[in-house]
C-alpha cells in the first residue's frame, strides 16, 4: 500500500456505510452490555489487527481467550471483513474480545497437509471472481473460483478486467460466460469511468465487494479506481505475461460513496474446501444435463444414454468444461477423504488416551 489504512481513512468512520445494521447490533448486544464497542477488521498482519471504529482507524490485538480458542480452531480468529467486539482497558490498550457471527465467508482449503480450511474474507456481499481479458483469460481458473465463491453465501460476480486491451470484448465475454452459468459476467476497465460506475452500483452504502483472482488481473487497479485515488500499489505484468504479487495482505477499503471493497492477494492455488454445493451451482449446466442421463449414478465417462457425453458430442457442451468438472469433482472427493482420515485418526487417538486413563484409574482404585 502507498499508505496505511489509518492514514487513508481518518476519523470518524460511518460504520453503517460499512454494513453495520440492526441485525448486527442485536448480535452485539451482550458485548455492548459488558462495555465493548464494535469495529470492522480492515487488515490482519502477524497477529496485529487494523480495525475501523466509529472513532476512527486503530490497531489492536486479540484477547487471550481468542488465542486459546484458536489452538483448536483457527477460524475463531478475526479475518479481514469481520465485525468484532473491542474492549478498552484502563492501561490504554485495546483487545479484540469476540468475533460476531459471519454472514458470509469465502473459504479455501489450506496449502498444508492438514486439509484445513482457510477463510479468505468474511462478510462480503458480492464475491467477485476477477480474471483479465488480456493477455490470456483462463476459463478453468474462473470455474474453480466460481465454485469457491458460490459456497460463500455471497452474491457471485465475474469481473473481466482490462476490457480496453482486447479488440473483441463481446466475443470473449460470450465465450467466458459459459464458464459461469447463472452468474453475472461484467467486462470492466479501471481506465473506463463508465464501466467503473457500473461496478460501483453493485457495491453502495452498507455493502462490501470482495475481489478474488490471480496476481496481475487488475484487482488493485479496480480498488484504486473505485476509491478515486491510489491507495494500493500496482505493478506491471512480468515479461512472460504472468502476474506479480503486489497486494500481500487482505485489505478492506471504505469507498467515498459508502460501502467497501476487500482486496485479496493473488492466489497461486485455490483448494476447494467443502464446496460440493458450490461445485454443483458452478456447473449448473452439467447438473441439468446429468438429470437426463439414463442412469442416476452416471459418471459421464462411457455409460450408455449419458446426456452429458451426448452434449459434448453435439458441441453444445465444451469438452474442456467437462474435463474441468471432472478435475474439480475428483479434487473435492480427495479432500473429503483426507478430512475423513484426519477425523478418524483423531478419534483413535482420543480412544487411546481414554483407555490409558482407565488403566491408570484401575491401578489406583483401592477396591
Amino acid at each position: 500500500m502507498s499508505s496505511n489504512l489509518a492514514a487513508a481513512h481518518p476519523a470518524p468512520v460511518d460504520l453503517a456505510s460499512l454494513g453495520w445494521d440492526a441485525e448486527r447490533a442485536r448480535s452485539f448486544a451482550s458485548a455492548a452490555r459488558s462495555g465493548c464497542r464494535p469495529a470492522r477488521v480492515s487488515r490482519v498482519d502477524r497477529g496485529v489487527y487494523a480495525v475501523l471504529t466509529a472513532a476512527g482507524a486503530m490497531r489492536t490485538t486479540a484477547a487471550g481467550r481468542l488465542l486459546a480458542a484458536a489452538a483448536a480452531d483457527l477460524s475463531t480468529l478475526p479475518v479481514a471483513g469481520d465485525w468484532v467486539a473491542l474492549r478498552d482497558w484502563p492501561d490504554g490498550h485495546t483487545t479484540v474480545e469476540a468475533v460476531l457471527p459471519r454472514r458470509t465467508a469465502v473459504v479455501r482449503n489450506s496449502a498444508g497437509r492438514d486439509s484445513l480450511g482457510q477463510i479468505l474474507a468474511a462478510n462480503v456481499d458480492v464475491a467477485a471472481v476477477v480474471e483479465a481479458l488480456d493477455p490470456d483469460p483462463d476459463a478453468g481458473r474462473i470455474e474453480r473460483l466460481v465454485a469457491l465463491v458460490q459456497q460463500s453465501g455471497a452474491e457471485p460476480l465475474v469481473l473481466l478486467t482490462k476490457a480496453d486491451l482486447v479488440p473483441d470484448v463481446t466475443g470473449l465475454v460470450a465465450q467466458l460466460t459459459r464458464s459461469a452459468p447463472g452468474v453475472e459476467v461484467l467486462p470492466v476497465s479501471s481506465r473506463d469511468p463508465a464501466t467503473m460506475a457500473e461496478l460501483a452500483r453493485r457495491v453502495g452504502h452498507g455493502r462490501t465487494l470482495g475481489l478474488f483472482g490471480a496476481s496481475g488481473v487488475g484487482k488493485s487497479s479496480l480498488v484504486n479506481a473505485l476509491v478515486g485515488t491510489s491507495v494500493l500499489v500496482t505493478r506491471a505484468l512480468r515479461a512472460d505475461g504472468r502476474g506479480r504479487h503486489t497486494t500481500t495482505f487482505r485489505a478492506l477499503v471504505p469507498l467515498p460513496g459508502g460501502g467497501a471493497v476487500l482486496d485479496t492477494p493473488g492466489v497461486r492455488s485455490v483448494g476447494l474446501d467443502e464446496t460440493e454445493d458450490g461445485l454443483r451451482r458452478a456447473f449448473a449446466d452439467i447438473a441439468a444435463l446429468a438429470a437426463e442421463c439414463r442412469f442416476r449414478d452416471c459418471r459421464h465417462e462411457q455409460e450408455p444414454g449419458c446426456a452429458v457425453l451426448a452434449a459434448v458430442a453435439d458441441g453444445s457442451l465444451p469438452a474442456r468444461r467437462l474435463a474441468s468438472w471432472r478435475k474439480l469433482a475428483a479434487e473435492l472427493a480427495w479432500q473429503y477423504d483426507r478430512r475423513g482420515a484426519r477425523v478418524a485418526a483423531a478419534r483413535r487417538a482420543a480412544a487411546r488416551r481414554a483407555r490409558t486413563l482407565d488403566r491408570r484409574s484401575d491401578r489406583h482404585d483401592p477396591s
